[in-house]
């Protein structure tokens, strides 16, 4: 991904990095990161999703204003770059869920610069007609249609992960993921988006799916031991010969 350019350099800059998943651990020691500088401490956005899931239940009503019964509707997103700036890839996305919205409802939450891509390609009118295009929400919002959700359809890193949290089966329309471990444990699914009918039926097959169980990004404690490790201080760095 290229916001990984970043991630790498502020790594190296850094003197303590608490790591999501065990494949991060390993991929930073192969980036020469020293093994007394990183942390296993699970990812927060679990720790978020666990304290937010039960509050969003009661305190949003996005499935009453939008007639919503739980498990009844596909959720999709859409936004990257790479579907959004490519007419090929963005008419297989959406004619691809139209197809599937005849036999389940689609609810999309449309990003601006998914709107302007669908209009651009005179795309949005008819696409209306079958998957239902909603503004964006807000956060309580979205993680309750997360939740409810019988399946989602996204090409977002974060929903995939908030999918998992939730147990919800996820198809992802890219060409690969980041949480590789989502993939591996059956919850998540790669459906790349060359054309309506590989998209439809991608979506069709991950319907009511069950993955395995595990806890690829540990237990929802992870905000208490990055707190415990910055109180037990952070490691010194060899000291470096002045030029």
């Amino acid at each position: 991904m290229p916001e990984e350019i970043n991630r790498v350099l502020a790594d190296h800059a850094s003197d303590l990095l608490f790591a999501p998943t065990a494949a991060a651990v390993t991929n930073l020691r192969r980036e020469g990161i020293p093994d007394n500088r990183v942390r296993l401490v699970g990812d927060v956005m679990y720790d978020a999703a666990l304290f937010y899931g039960e509050r969003a239940e009661t305190r949003s009503r996005v499935l009453d204003r939008l007639g919503l019964a739980p498990k009844s509707y596909i959720l999709g997103t859409v936004h990257r770059a790479e579907n959004t700036d490519d007419p090929s890839r963005l008419r297989a996305i959406f004619e691809g869920l139209a197809q599937v919205a005849d036999q389940v409802p689609v609810v999309l939450p449309l990003h601006p610069r998914t709107r302007k891509a669908l209009e651009q390609q005179r795309l949005l009118g008819r696409m209306s007609e079958h998957v239902r295009l909603i503004d964006p929400v807000g956060y309580l919002d979205m993680v309750r249609l997360v939740r409810n959700a019988r399946l989602i359809a996204t090409d977002s890193g974060g929903v995939q992960k908030e999918a998992f949290f939730y147990r919800v089966p996820c198809i992802t329309l890219r060409d690969e993921t980041e949480w590789v471990e989502l993939v591996e444990l059956g919850w998540n699914r790669i459906v790349r988006p060359t054309g309506a009918r590989e998209v439809a039926e991608g979506v069709r097959a991950g319907l009511d799916t069950i993955g395995r169980s595990g806890e690829p990004y540990g237990s929802g404690d992870a905000a208490r031991r990055i707190a415990k490790a910055l109180c037990e201080g952070v490691p010194k760095r060899p000291s470096q010969t002045k030029l």
